[in-house]
């Protein structure tokens, strides 16, 4: 069964076979959490908002038109889901896009960082963490799952431009972080 694409699956469950779709949830259910943790902060959200994604995939799977990969199709529907989510419980906009200086501790949250990683990676990424949300989802959607600038487009539903800019400040908003951290020198 691994050996079957996505798009063989997907024909699959419009023959009549739905079980199939557990196939699919399967495949991406990790991956998807992980974006939607990142996103909402909170693992029993990020839980509840796959669950929502992956119900509007599974309603919505008769006009996947396969444009595009499924995998991007699916993180759009999670990301926005998660965006959906986020304005329900009236989160400011604004929040997404305070400066770290004035959102963090660095000290606190250096030494906090620090004593639970183990390596690099981890490092990296628990910095990524504390980016605003759409700074930190572009670098894990690029860095992390290797998606390509037009498919974090179609996810997050912005131009190609502003993705290639948004991946850019992002870039350097991690920078500077690990600069203040004065990890620079192990990393860059």
């Amino acid at each position: 069964m691994k050996n079957l694409s996505d798009n063989d699956i997907i024909e699959s469950i419009k023959k009549g076979n739905v079980s199939d779709f557990s196939l699919l949830v399967d495949r991406y259910k990790d991956r998807t959490f992980s974006l939607l943790k990142r996103m909402l902060k909170n693992e029993m959200d990020a839980e509840e908002v796959m669950q929502d994604s992956f119900l509007k995939v599974y309603k919505s799977l008769s006009s996947f038109r396969g444009d595009s990969k499924f995998s991007t199709w699916l993180y759009k529907i999670s990301y926005n889901s998660a965006l959906t989510f986020l304005s329900s419980k009236k989160r400011k906009e604004e929040q997404d896009f305070i400066s770290i200086d004035e959102n963090f501790d660095l000290v606190k949250l250096d030494n906090e960082i620090y004593s639970t990683t183990e390596n690099v990676n981890q490092y990296i990424l628990k910095l990524i963490d504390k980016l605003p949300i759409k700074n930190a989802i572009v670098l894990i959607l690029f860095y992390v799952d290797g998606f390509s600038i037009n498919e974090i487009s179609n996810v997050m539903g912005i131009s190609l431009v502003n993705t290639k800019v948004l991946l850019h400040r992002s870039r350097i908003a991690l920078k500077d972080l690990l600069l203040k951290h004065n990890y620079h020198k192990e990393i860059l």
